[in-house]
């Protein structure tokens, strides 16, 4: 199958620039089920992606196309075979943010790059607002209701059931109706990149690119920048986060009016969802699939639940939740699990 598509990329790529691919080379895998290969020939280059997820493939098209439009930092789509679940699209090199972060200290030069990022999210967030087909959005249009449940649910059974945390399944079933009430309150038809995180940022000649953002839809501007910023696998030093949301608001406010002290009133209560959803992923790729860097990176990310306990001023009652958290950070069963990393 694999021989297959990369038969069929291979013509559309000389089809692209007049010349039979003379390298190909295959990127390593990642937490998606995409896989992708580098076809090269004399100065053109171009990644071919091969996917059997046909509504995620047309999500992906369909935003690339009309971000490019807006003049957006994503990928140039040079052609697609909808049929074969196959496209050729730019190639902005091998860098990406997340391989600077673990592989340099935190200076101003990476941050610098954090904020460039930023400035590009807040372009997203609002460009994309109008100028995306919502129908396309895979699997839901919105960042609603059901999408909060979905992941805080994906917390529950693949992390707290997973790690053998204890809880009471009313209360936190109370909590979380209580939680997502809560979210729900703040503005939600920006376009939500909902994976906005470094290992989608790729940085080519100091200029930050973005790719991956098949799974957006509607939602909060809160959500994107806690994701980056709470990064488990980028490490971002505590006051760093602090100092670069500020910055995203300083940002933001050149586009649009924006009330500081309402933002950030729900900006924790975004990094909280993000950070479980995240555990959640980490439970499902790493605990059940045994996927080792996911399981790396459930110790920073415990490190971030610290912290948040730590400031909590969230103005909602999920003591069932917030327990939960205490609990996790209490885990004899957790830790010696991740002694046998």
């Amino acid at each position: 199958m694999e021989e297959e598509k990369v038969a069929f990329l291979a013509i559309m790529f000389e089809n692209w620039c007049g010349s039979e691919p003379q390298e190909i080379s295959f990127l390593p895998p990642s937490g998606s089920y995409r896989s992708y290969c580098r076809m090269k020939a004399g100065s053109f280059s171009a990644l071919g992606a091969w996917n059997s997820d046909a509504r995620e493939n047309d999500a992906f098209l369909s935003f690339s196309k009309s971000f490019r439009k807006e003049g957006l930092a994503v990928p140039e789509i040079y052609a697609e075979n909808p049929l074969e679940g196959i496209y050729l699209l730019e190639d902005f090199g091998s860098d990406t943010l997340f391989d600077l972060v673990k592989d340099c200290p935190f200076d101003e030069r990476l941050k610098e790059l954090y904020k460039k990022s930023l400035t590009g999210l807040v372009d997203i967030q609002l460009k994309g607002k109008d100028c995306i087909d919502y129908q396309k959005c895979y699997p839901r249009a919105a960042f609603d209701r059901d999408s909060m449940m979905w992941d805080l649910n994906y917390f529950k059974y693949f992390f707290l059931k997973l790690v053998r945390i204890p809880f009471d399944e009313q209360a936190l079933e109370e909590d979380f109706r209580n939680f997502t009430d809560y979210l729900l309150q703040e503005r939600g038809d920006y376009f939500l990149y909902r994976d906005f995180q470094t290992a989608n940022i790729m940085i080519s000649n100091g200029k930050p690119y973005f790719i991956d953002y098949q799974g957006g839809r509607r939602g909060a501007l809160q959500y994107d920048p806690a994701s980056l910023l709470f990064d488990a696998k980028a490490r971002v030093p505590k006051d760093i986060r602090q100092e670069l949301i500020e910055f995203y608001v300083e940002e933001l406010s050149k586009k649009m009016v924006v009330d500081k002290v309402q933002f950030m009133g729900h900006y924790q209560g975004y990094v909280l969802i993000r950070l479980m959803q995240a555990m959640g992923a980490f439970g499902f790729r790493g605990i059940v699939e045994k996927k080792l860097g996911f399981m790396e990176s459930i110790p920073p990310a415990l490190g971030m639940f610290a912290d948040l306990l730590d400031e909590w001023s969230l103005p909602v009652q999920i003591p069932e939740l917030k327990a939960c958290f205490n609990r996790m950070l209490k885990s004899e069963y957790l830790k010696k699990m991740l002694e046998k990393l």
